[in-house]
């Protein structure tokens, strides 16, 4: 074992056994002293994607602190100790389920049992999530905000938890929450409208893994990854053999990195297939930096939040396949 793996499970299994004892008193920690507000309720969240919905919902009733910002894969995600003493102290946990969080998802599901944590997609049925044919661990995509008329299910979940841990100010999520909903119809609609400027024959779109399935079934994309939905699924020589020739016989112009993906794979693609690669990287696994602002055409929006970063996607999508 290399020291960086030994160093990784030690912070592992202190992180299982500080959640083992967090129904007592004592812990890991003083975890008050990492909330910085009185009298809001203290909501952990694991994804930006998670935390923005609880943020948009919960307004200024709320702190929200997310575990995993910009940038990471929450698929192989390692919890700090930082990590353990939030959830310890937190009102509720909101994540986003569906095995997503990959390491964390046993520790998240025994919180779930005892009533501290609950999965924004509880809300979805078999026939909203997709089962892949070549399967992650037999459990369906874990991707669906790649379509907001799924995503604006789990608002229903944020507003019934924050409503009964604070009841006072129900209305006021049951408000925002519907006021939300409405936006995240519109965005979709929104969606579609705008990658239906791009002609059929090009809408094709290759990426650096399969994170993006609920595209296709949203918008009519055709969607091909190098790599697989879990983080051990590697494209290997035969597949990226098949992904070159599919982009040459598409004739594509255009293929994009992720920005929690490692680009150098689907970059070294790029070069042997003779495309470029997008400047514009897609958010598949998390939303980007909060408070960064872009504009496309007109319009200012905050990649760091759940809108921002579908329009972030879509309009690099239409600018570089159309």
């Amino acid at each position: 074992m290399t020291k960086d793996a030994a160093n990784r499970w030690v912070r592992w299994m202190a992180y299982l056994f500080c959640v083992a004892g967090m129904v007592a008193v004592s812990g890991c920690g003083d975890g008050e002293s990492i909330w910085k507000s009185k009298g809001k309720v203290k909501v952990v969240a694991t994804t930006t994607m998670v935390a923005d919905l609880v943020r948009v919902i919960g307004g200024d009733e709320v702190e929200v602190i997310c575990l995993m910002q910009d940038g990471i894969n929450p698929h192989s995600y390692v919890s700090r100790p930082s990590d353990t003493m939030a959830m310890q102290s937190a009102d509720v946990i909101f994540y986003s389920g569906l095995h997503l969080e990959g390491k964390m998802h046993e520790v998240l599901e025994k919180l779930r049992e005892r009533g501290r944590a609950y999965a924004v997609t509880s809300k979805l049925t078999a026939d909203d999530v997709i089962v892949p044919e070549e399967k992650f661990a037999g459990y369906a995509d874990p991707h669906v905000w790649g379509d907001p008329g799924l995503w604006l299910k789990g608002v229903d979940v944020v507003v019934e938890v924050l409503s009964k841990k604070d009841a006072a100010h129900a209305q006021v999520y049951e408000q925002r929450g519907e006021a939300y909903k409405k936006q995240l119809a519109e965005l979709r609609g929104w969606a579609q409208s705008r990658l239906d400027e791009i002609p059929p024959e090009k809408r094709y779109l290759v990426t650096s893994h399969d994170a993006f399935m609920y595209y296709e079934r949203a918008y009519g994309l055709v969607v091909r990854a190098i790599d697989g939905l879990a983080p051990g699924d590697k494209g290997g020589p035969k597949k990226v053999r098949e992904l070159v020739q599919f982009i040459k016989q598409k004739r594509l112009k255009t293929i994009f990195a992720e920005s929690a993906a490692n680009p150098k794979a689907v970059a070294a693609i790029a070069q042997e297939a003779g495309v470029k690669l997008s400047p514009h990287k897609l958010f598949a696994d998390a939303a980007g930096k909060r408070g960064e602002m872009e504009e496309v055409r007109g319009e200012r929006y905050d990649i760091g939040t759940y809108v921002g970063m579908i329009k972030h996607n879509i309009n690099a999508i239409v600018e570089g396949l159309r």
